[in-house]
Protein backbone atom coordinates (compact mmCIF):
# COMPACT_ATOMS: atom_id res chain seq x y z
CA UNK A 1 0.00 0.00 0.00
CA UNK A 2 1.14 3.99 -1.06
CA UNK A 3 -0.54 7.03 -0.41
CA UNK A 4 0.92 10.22 -0.95
CA UNK A 5 1.72 12.58 2.48
CA UNK A 6 3.86 15.69 1.31
CA UNK A 7 3.69 17.06 4.58
CA UNK A 8 3.76 14.47 6.96
CA UNK A 9 6.70 15.60 8.60
CA UNK A 10 8.06 19.33 8.15
CA UNK A 11 11.37 19.20 7.92
CA UNK A 12 12.41 22.97 8.47
CA UNK A 13 13.10 24.40 11.45
CA UNK A 14 14.41 22.29 14.22
CA UNK A 15 14.26 18.76 11.61
CA UNK A 16 16.27 21.16 9.01
CA UNK A 17 19.38 18.89 8.83
CA UNK A 18 17.04 15.57 8.20
CA UNK A 19 16.58 17.32 4.86
CA UNK A 20 19.99 18.14 4.32
CA UNK A 21 21.24 14.62 5.31
CA UNK A 22 18.65 12.86 2.64
CA UNK A 23 19.99 15.09 -0.32
CA UNK A 24 23.39 14.48 0.61
CA UNK A 25 22.07 10.37 0.26
CA UNK A 26 20.05 11.19 -2.83
CA UNK A 27 22.91 12.89 -4.17
CA UNK A 28 24.82 9.75 -3.99
CA UNK A 29 22.80 7.31 -5.48
CA UNK A 30 20.57 6.36 -2.59
CA UNK A 31 16.71 6.55 -1.90
CA UNK A 32 16.51 7.56 2.01
CA UNK A 33 13.13 6.91 3.47
CA UNK A 34 11.98 7.52 6.83
CA UNK A 35 10.75 4.84 8.73
CA UNK A 36 10.12 3.72 12.24
CA UNK A 37 8.79 5.79 15.17
CA UNK A 38 8.80 8.99 13.14
CA UNK A 39 6.50 8.14 10.62
CA UNK A 40 4.45 6.37 13.42
CA UNK A 41 4.18 9.78 15.43
CA UNK A 42 3.79 11.64 12.57
CA UNK A 43 0.35 10.04 11.44
CA UNK A 44 -0.69 10.17 15.03
CA UNK A 45 -0.63 13.55 15.17
CA UNK A 46 2.65 13.51 17.82
CA UNK A 47 5.39 15.49 18.20
CA UNK A 48 9.02 13.73 16.23
CA UNK A 49 11.75 13.36 18.00
CA UNK A 50 14.34 11.01 16.87
CA UNK A 51 14.57 10.43 12.78
CA UNK A 52 15.66 6.89 11.33
CA UNK A 53 16.14 6.88 7.94
CA UNK A 54 17.06 3.62 5.93
CA UNK A 55 18.65 3.96 2.32
CA UNK A 56 18.15 2.25 -0.77
CA UNK A 57 20.35 1.67 -3.45
CA UNK A 58 23.70 2.09 -1.15
CA UNK A 59 26.07 0.59 0.75
CA UNK A 60 27.02 1.53 4.18
CA UNK A 61 30.63 3.03 3.01
CA UNK A 62 28.66 5.19 0.55
CA UNK A 63 26.34 6.15 3.03
CA UNK A 64 29.08 7.17 5.28
CA UNK A 65 31.29 9.35 2.57
CA UNK A 66 28.15 10.79 1.79
CA UNK A 67 27.58 12.22 5.09
CA UNK A 68 31.02 13.27 5.70
CA UNK A 69 30.83 15.77 2.98
CA UNK A 70 28.82 18.09 5.52
CA UNK A 71 28.05 16.07 8.97
CA UNK A 72 30.42 14.55 11.96
CA UNK A 73 29.24 10.52 11.89
CA UNK A 74 29.59 7.59 14.31
CA UNK A 75 29.79 4.21 12.73
CA UNK A 76 27.65 1.85 15.13
CA UNK A 77 29.44 -1.66 13.40
CA UNK A 78 30.01 -2.46 9.80
CA UNK A 79 28.03 -5.28 9.66
CA UNK A 80 24.96 -3.65 11.17
CA UNK A 81 24.85 -0.51 8.77
CA UNK A 82 23.72 2.12 11.16
CA UNK A 83 25.52 5.49 10.81
CA UNK A 84 24.88 7.96 13.52
CA UNK A 85 24.72 11.89 12.53
CA UNK A 86 26.91 14.00 15.58
CA UNK A 87 24.64 16.45 17.26
CA UNK A 88 21.76 15.58 16.01
CA UNK A 89 19.01 12.85 16.76
CA UNK A 90 19.61 11.03 13.51
CA UNK A 91 20.42 7.85 12.98
CA UNK A 92 21.42 6.51 8.70
CA UNK A 93 20.95 2.64 8.08
CA UNK A 94 20.90 0.26 5.19
CA UNK A 95 18.51 -2.45 4.81
CA UNK A 96 19.80 -5.58 6.50
CA UNK A 97 18.78 -9.14 6.68
CA UNK A 98 18.82 -11.12 10.36
CA UNK A 99 19.01 -14.45 11.22
CA UNK A 100 18.96 -15.96 14.68
CA UNK A 101 22.07 -18.12 15.01
CA UNK A 102 21.72 -19.43 18.46
CA UNK A 103 19.54 -18.92 21.93
CA UNK A 104 21.12 -15.93 23.06
CA UNK A 105 20.09 -12.36 22.90
CA UNK A 106 23.10 -11.53 21.00
CA UNK A 107 23.10 -14.63 18.62
CA UNK A 108 22.07 -13.03 15.35
CA UNK A 109 23.37 -12.91 11.97
CA UNK A 110 23.69 -9.45 10.54
CA UNK A 111 24.06 -8.59 6.98
CA UNK A 112 23.47 -4.99 5.39
CA UNK A 113 21.66 -5.20 2.10
CA UNK A 114 21.23 -2.50 -0.16
CA UNK A 115 19.26 -4.17 -2.40
CA UNK A 116 15.87 -5.36 0.08
CA UNK A 117 12.75 -3.84 -1.38
CA UNK A 118 11.14 -2.06 1.43
CA UNK A 119 8.74 -4.59 2.64
CA UNK A 120 11.31 -7.36 2.90
CA UNK A 121 13.53 -5.12 5.06
CA UNK A 122 9.91 -4.00 7.09
CA UNK A 123 9.51 -7.90 7.82
CA UNK A 124 12.32 -7.93 10.44
CA UNK A 125 10.44 -4.65 12.67
CA UNK A 126 8.48 -5.68 15.52
CA UNK A 127 4.83 -4.17 14.88
CA UNK A 128 3.16 -3.02 11.86
CA UNK A 129 2.38 0.07 13.13
CA UNK A 130 7.04 0.64 13.23
CA UNK A 131 6.90 -0.68 9.34
CA UNK A 132 5.38 2.12 7.77
CA UNK A 133 7.82 4.51 5.64
CA UNK A 134 8.20 8.20 4.25
CA UNK A 135 9.49 8.94 1.03
CA UNK A 136 10.22 13.27 1.61
CA UNK A 137 11.18 13.77 -1.72
CA UNK A 138 8.21 12.42 -3.21
CA UNK A 139 5.40 12.44 -0.31
CA UNK A 140 4.95 8.58 -0.58
CA UNK A 141 3.47 6.77 2.52
CA UNK A 142 4.88 3.25 1.92
CA UNK A 143 2.89 0.55 3.60
CA UNK A 144 3.71 -2.98 2.98
CA UNK A 145 2.12 -4.64 6.05
CA UNK A 146 -0.85 -2.72 6.96
CA UNK A 147 0.44 -0.51 9.79
CA UNK A 148 -1.78 2.66 8.74
CA UNK A 149 -4.64 0.53 9.70
CA UNK A 150 -3.62 -0.74 12.51
CA UNK A 151 -3.07 2.61 14.09
CA UNK A 152 -6.51 3.94 12.83
CA UNK A 153 -8.13 0.78 14.42
CA UNK A 154 -5.58 1.74 17.48
CA UNK A 155 -3.35 -1.93 17.54
CA UNK A 156 -0.52 -3.01 17.95
CA UNK A 157 0.33 -5.96 16.02
CA UNK A 158 3.27 -8.63 15.04
CA UNK A 159 5.05 -7.99 11.62
CA UNK A 160 5.33 -11.63 10.79
CA UNK A 161 6.84 -14.29 12.58
CA UNK A 162 10.51 -13.13 13.02
CA UNK A 163 9.14 -11.09 15.65
CA UNK A 164 9.74 -14.20 18.25
CA UNK A 165 13.26 -13.74 17.29
CA UNK A 166 13.97 -10.89 19.95
CA UNK A 167 11.48 -11.93 23.08
CA UNK A 168 12.25 -8.33 24.43
CA UNK A 169 9.70 -7.16 22.08
CA UNK A 170 7.09 -8.61 24.29
CA UNK A 171 8.24 -5.47 26.81
CA UNK A 172 8.35 -2.95 24.12
CA UNK A 173 4.41 -4.23 23.74
CA UNK A 174 4.01 -3.49 27.35
CA UNK A 175 5.35 -0.02 26.85
CA UNK A 176 3.67 0.76 23.85
CA UNK A 177 0.09 -0.07 25.05
CA UNK A 178 0.93 2.04 28.41
CA UNK A 179 2.12 5.47 26.41
CA UNK A 180 -0.36 5.12 23.30
CA UNK A 181 -3.60 3.77 25.05
CA UNK A 182 -3.42 0.81 22.31
CA UNK A 183 -4.46 -2.91 22.45
CA UNK A 184 -2.62 -5.65 21.11
CA UNK A 185 -3.53 -7.96 18.75
CA UNK A 186 -4.48 -11.34 20.15
CA UNK A 187 -2.66 -13.16 17.72
CA UNK A 188 0.17 -11.07 19.08
CA UNK A 189 -0.53 -11.56 22.65
CA UNK A 190 -0.83 -15.38 21.65
CA UNK A 191 2.47 -15.51 20.32
CA UNK A 192 3.98 -14.06 23.25
CA UNK A 193 2.61 -16.00 25.23
CA UNK A 194 5.01 -18.82 23.82
CA UNK A 195 7.90 -16.56 24.17
CA UNK A 196 10.03 -16.30 27.49
CA UNK A 197 12.63 -13.38 28.57
CA UNK A 198 15.18 -15.91 29.86
CA UNK A 199 19.07 -14.79 28.42
CA UNK A 200 18.24 -11.12 28.67
CA UNK A 201 20.35 -8.59 30.33
CA UNK A 202 19.12 -6.65 32.95
CA UNK A 203 19.63 -3.70 31.40
CA UNK A 204 17.20 -4.01 28.23
CA UNK A 205 14.38 -5.64 30.16
CA UNK A 206 15.15 -2.20 32.63
CA UNK A 207 14.99 0.52 29.48
CA UNK A 208 11.81 -1.25 28.47
CA UNK A 209 10.58 -0.43 32.45
CA UNK A 210 11.53 2.52 32.31
CA UNK A 211 9.78 3.64 29.35
CA UNK A 212 6.29 2.31 30.72
CA UNK A 213 7.38 4.42 33.97
CA UNK A 214 8.41 7.28 32.41
CA UNK A 215 6.14 7.85 29.17
CA UNK A 216 3.51 5.68 29.62
CA UNK A 217 0.01 7.65 30.01
CA UNK A 218 -1.93 4.43 31.02
CA UNK A 219 0.93 2.35 32.78
CA UNK A 220 -2.11 -0.29 33.44
CA UNK A 221 -2.48 -0.72 30.26
CA UNK A 222 0.74 -2.30 30.08
CA UNK A 223 0.48 -4.17 32.69
CA UNK A 224 -2.52 -6.17 32.00
CA UNK A 225 -1.23 -6.64 28.69
CA UNK A 226 1.63 -8.48 31.14
CA UNK A 227 -1.01 -10.25 32.75
CA UNK A 228 -2.62 -11.52 29.79
CA UNK A 229 -0.14 -12.34 27.66
CA UNK A 230 1.64 -14.92 30.85
CA UNK A 231 5.02 -12.81 31.49
CA UNK A 232 4.04 -11.81 34.49
CA UNK A 233 5.18 -15.54 35.49
CA UNK A 234 8.51 -14.23 35.11
CA UNK A 235 7.52 -10.97 37.97
CA UNK A 236 6.18 -13.49 40.78
CA UNK A 237 5.85 -10.39 43.32
CA UNK A 238 3.37 -8.54 40.77
CA UNK A 239 1.50 -12.08 39.74
CA UNK A 240 1.09 -13.11 43.78
CA UNK A 241 -0.75 -9.81 43.70
CA UNK A 242 -3.76 -10.85 41.07
CA UNK A 243 -7.22 -11.72 42.91
CA UNK A 244 -5.46 -10.94 46.68
CA UNK A 245 -8.67 -9.68 48.46
CA UNK A 246 -8.75 -5.92 49.63
CA UNK A 247 -11.55 -4.59 52.49
CA UNK A 248 -14.05 -3.13 49.86
CA UNK A 249 -14.94 -0.18 52.41
CA UNK A 250 -11.51 0.90 52.10
CA UNK A 251 -10.59 -0.43 48.38
CA UNK A 252 -13.28 -0.91 46.09
CA UNK A 253 -11.63 -0.89 43.63
CA UNK A 254 -10.96 -4.70 43.85
CA UNK A 255 -7.99 -6.50 44.61
CA UNK A 256 -4.24 -5.31 44.73
CA UNK A 257 -3.13 -6.19 41.50
CA UNK A 258 -5.98 -3.79 40.51
CA UNK A 259 -5.18 -1.40 43.22
CA UNK A 260 -1.69 -1.61 41.61
CA UNK A 261 -2.77 -0.55 38.14
CA UNK A 262 -4.77 2.52 39.42
CA UNK A 263 -1.83 3.90 41.51
CA UNK A 264 0.65 3.80 38.33
CA UNK A 265 -1.79 5.34 36.43
CA UNK A 266 -2.58 8.15 39.01
CA UNK A 267 1.43 8.34 39.36
CA UNK A 268 1.56 8.80 35.61
CA UNK A 269 -0.99 11.62 35.77
CA UNK A 270 1.12 13.51 38.23
CA UNK A 271 4.69 12.44 36.98
CA UNK A 272 7.20 15.85 37.02
CA UNK A 273 9.33 15.47 33.82
CA UNK A 274 12.69 14.95 36.09
CA UNK A 275 13.35 11.28 34.55
CA UNK A 276 15.71 9.97 37.65
CA UNK A 277 12.56 11.29 40.24
CA UNK A 278 9.57 9.88 38.32
CA UNK A 279 11.64 6.40 38.12
CA UNK A 280 12.53 6.47 41.93
CA UNK A 281 9.11 6.91 42.71
CA UNK A 282 7.09 5.29 39.65
CA UNK A 283 9.06 2.43 40.90
CA UNK A 284 7.85 2.15 44.66
CA UNK A 285 4.34 2.98 43.65
CA UNK A 286 4.67 -0.56 41.28
CA UNK A 287 6.22 -2.27 44.47
CA UNK A 288 4.83 -0.54 47.26
CA UNK A 289 1.87 -3.64 47.88
CA UNK A 290 3.77 -6.30 47.34
CA UNK A 291 3.86 -8.16 50.65
CA UNK A 292 -0.33 -7.78 50.81
CA UNK A 293 0.49 -11.10 49.00
CA UNK A 294 1.81 -12.59 51.85
CA UNK A 295 0.14 -10.85 54.66
CA UNK A 296 -3.33 -10.43 53.80
CA UNK A 297 -5.68 -12.00 56.35
CA UNK A 298 -9.84 -12.05 57.31
CA UNK A 299 -9.61 -10.70 60.76
CA UNK A 300 -11.84 -11.17 63.75
CA UNK A 301 -13.81 -8.01 62.52
CA UNK A 302 -14.78 -9.61 59.18
CA UNK A 303 -12.85 -7.53 57.45
CA UNK A 304 -9.64 -7.72 55.06
CA UNK A 305 -6.35 -6.41 56.75
CA UNK A 306 -2.56 -6.95 55.74
CA UNK A 307 -1.20 -5.38 58.68
CA UNK A 308 2.62 -5.53 58.42
CA UNK A 309 2.40 -5.69 54.41
CA UNK A 310 4.96 -2.51 54.53
CA UNK A 311 7.63 -4.36 55.88
CA UNK A 312 7.00 -7.29 54.12
CA UNK A 313 6.80 -5.51 50.65
CA UNK A 314 10.56 -4.93 51.06
CA UNK A 315 12.29 -7.85 50.05
CA UNK A 316 9.73 -8.89 47.19
CA UNK A 317 10.77 -5.23 45.97
CA UNK A 318 14.12 -5.88 46.05
CA UNK A 319 13.88 -9.10 44.08
CA UNK A 320 11.72 -7.02 41.81
CA UNK A 321 14.40 -4.65 41.01
CA UNK A 322 17.74 -7.37 41.22
CA UNK A 323 15.96 -8.42 38.21
CA UNK A 324 16.64 -5.31 36.49
CA UNK A 325 19.72 -3.67 37.95
CA UNK A 326 22.56 -3.43 39.98
CA UNK A 327 22.39 0.64 40.55
CA UNK A 328 22.94 0.43 43.95
CA UNK A 329 21.68 3.90 44.46
CA UNK A 330 18.32 3.65 42.70
CA UNK A 331 17.53 0.82 44.85
CA UNK A 332 18.33 2.27 48.38
CA UNK A 333 16.39 5.38 46.72
CA UNK A 334 13.07 2.87 46.13
CA UNK A 335 12.85 0.49 49.11
CA UNK A 336 12.58 2.89 51.88
CA UNK A 337 9.91 4.60 50.12
CA UNK A 338 7.86 1.12 50.01
CA UNK A 339 8.39 0.29 53.45
CA UNK A 340 6.94 3.39 54.38
CA UNK A 341 4.52 4.40 52.32
CA UNK A 342 1.73 4.40 55.08
CA UNK A 343 3.42 6.58 57.40
CA UNK A 344 1.83 9.81 56.05
CA UNK A 345 -1.30 8.32 56.79
CA UNK A 346 -0.56 7.37 60.41
CA UNK A 347 1.13 10.41 61.22
CA UNK A 348 -1.30 12.58 60.08
CA UNK A 349 -3.88 10.53 62.12
CA UNK A 350 -1.63 10.77 65.18
CA UNK A 351 -1.11 14.53 64.52
CA UNK A 352 2.39 13.65 65.57
CA UNK A 353 5.23 15.92 66.20
CA UNK A 354 8.24 17.27 64.19
CA UNK A 355 10.63 15.21 65.64
CA UNK A 356 8.24 12.33 64.52
CA UNK A 357 8.86 14.40 60.87
CA UNK A 358 12.26 13.88 61.21
CA UNK A 359 12.51 10.56 61.74
CA UNK A 360 10.99 9.77 58.99
CA UNK A 361 12.72 11.97 56.61
CA UNK A 362 15.66 10.51 57.56
CA UNK A 363 14.07 7.27 56.98
CA UNK A 364 12.77 7.69 53.79
CA UNK A 365 15.59 10.50 52.33
CA UNK A 366 13.09 12.78 50.78
CA UNK A 367 9.72 13.35 52.26
CA UNK A 368 8.61 14.81 48.86
CA UNK A 369 9.00 11.37 47.33
CA UNK A 370 7.02 9.50 49.57
CA UNK A 371 4.29 12.03 49.38
CA UNK A 372 4.16 11.35 45.87
CA UNK A 373 3.91 7.96 46.96
CA UNK A 374 0.91 8.48 49.19
CA UNK A 375 -0.56 10.76 46.60
CA UNK A 376 -1.06 7.76 43.74
CA UNK A 377 -1.33 5.17 46.60
CA UNK A 378 -4.85 6.94 47.69
CA UNK A 379 -6.18 8.02 44.18
CA UNK A 380 -5.58 4.13 43.34
CA UNK A 381 -8.45 3.36 45.66
CA UNK A 382 -11.16 4.94 42.92
CA UNK A 383 -12.72 6.51 45.82
CA UNK A 384 -14.89 9.90 44.86
CA UNK A 385 -11.98 11.58 46.50
CA UNK A 386 -9.18 10.59 44.07
CA UNK A 387 -9.63 13.19 42.60
CA UNK A 388 -8.54 15.57 45.28
CA UNK A 389 -5.00 16.27 47.08
CA UNK A 390 -4.12 14.01 50.05
CA UNK A 391 -4.51 15.93 53.17
CA UNK A 392 -1.95 13.73 54.72
CA UNK A 393 0.54 14.27 51.51
CA UNK A 394 -0.48 18.41 52.08
CA UNK A 395 -0.19 18.18 56.14
CA UNK A 396 3.19 16.29 55.91
CA UNK A 397 5.00 18.15 53.38
CA UNK A 398 3.76 21.53 55.23
CA UNK A 399 6.03 19.79 58.52
CA UNK A 400 8.43 18.90 56.23
CA UNK A 401 9.07 22.55 54.67
CA UNK A 402 8.50 24.43 58.24
CA UNK A 403 11.40 21.92 58.75
CA UNK A 404 13.48 22.64 56.07
CA UNK A 405 13.72 18.55 55.39
CA UNK A 406 10.80 18.18 52.19
CA UNK A 407 13.69 17.18 49.62
CA UNK A 408 16.56 16.20 51.91
CA UNK A 409 17.63 13.92 54.76
CA UNK A 410 18.00 16.05 58.10
CA UNK A 411 22.19 17.00 58.33
CA UNK A 412 23.48 16.24 61.68
CA UNK A 413 24.66 19.22 63.55
CA UNK A 414 27.32 18.00 65.72
CA UNK A 415 30.05 16.14 64.58
CA UNK A 416 33.35 14.92 65.37
CA UNK A 417 35.09 18.12 64.76
CA UNK A 418 33.05 19.74 67.48
CA UNK A 419 34.26 17.20 70.26
CA UNK A 420 38.01 17.52 69.02
CA UNK A 421 37.67 21.04 69.31
CA UNK A 422 36.17 21.18 73.00
CA UNK A 423 39.94 19.42 73.52
CA UNK A 424 38.44 15.79 73.32
CA UNK A 425 41.23 13.06 71.36
CA UNK A 426 39.20 10.93 69.28
CA UNK A 427 38.04 7.75 70.82
CA UNK A 428 35.31 4.79 70.74
CA UNK A 429 32.77 7.08 72.89
CA UNK A 430 32.63 9.44 70.36
CA UNK A 431 29.82 7.72 68.03
CA UNK A 432 27.49 7.33 71.21
CA UNK A 433 27.71 10.62 71.99
CA UNK A 434 27.27 11.78 68.29
CA UNK A 435 24.14 9.94 67.57
CA UNK A 436 22.62 10.74 71.20
CA UNK A 437 23.06 14.53 69.94
CA UNK A 438 21.40 13.23 66.25
CA UNK A 439 18.25 11.71 68.69
CA UNK A 440 18.15 15.06 70.33
CA UNK A 441 18.38 16.91 67.44
CA UNK A 442 15.51 15.01 66.11
CA UNK A 443 13.48 15.98 68.92
CA UNK A 444 13.88 19.76 68.63
CA UNK A 445 16.43 19.91 71.76
CA UNK A 446 18.47 21.90 69.93
CA UNK A 447 18.32 23.34 66.18
CA UNK A 448 21.35 24.85 64.98
CA UNK A 449 25.06 24.76 65.63
CA UNK A 450 25.48 27.52 68.47
CA UNK A 451 22.52 25.45 70.39
CA UNK A 452 24.07 22.00 70.06
CA UNK A 453 27.26 23.53 71.05
CA UNK A 454 25.10 24.40 74.26
CA UNK A 455 23.83 20.68 74.70
CA UNK A 456 27.20 19.19 73.86
CA UNK A 457 28.58 21.05 76.74
CA UNK A 458 25.66 20.36 79.12
CA UNK A 459 26.38 16.25 77.67
CA UNK A 460 30.26 16.46 78.20
CA UNK A 461 29.83 17.89 81.45
CA UNK A 462 27.08 15.18 82.65
CA UNK A 463 29.89 12.33 81.46
CA UNK A 464 32.66 14.12 83.58
CA UNK A 465 30.76 13.67 86.71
Amino acid sequence: MSAAQPNLIDLTGPHAPVAEVCALLRAAGGRPLLVGGCVRDALLGLPVGEIDIEVYGLGTRQVEAALRRRFGIVTVGAAFGVTKVKDHPIDVSVPRRENRTGAKHTDFDVQADPTMTPKDAAERRDFTANAILWDPATGELIDPWGGVADLQKKVFRHVSAKFSEDPLRVLRAMQFAARFGFAVAPETVELCRGLTQEGLPPERLMEEWKKLLLRGRQPSRGLQFLQDCGWLRFYPGLQATVDVPQDPVWHPEGCVWTHTQLCLDAFAAERTGNDEEDLIVGLAVLLHDLGKATTTKKEADGRWHAYGHEAASVPLAEAFLAQLTREVKLIESVLPLVRWHAQPHELHKAQAGEGAVRRLANKVGRIDRLVRVDSADRKGRNQEWRHEPSPQGVWLLEMAAKLNIQDSMPKRILLGRHLIASGYKPAGWFSEVLDEAFEAQMDGVFVDEATGLVWLQERMARRAV
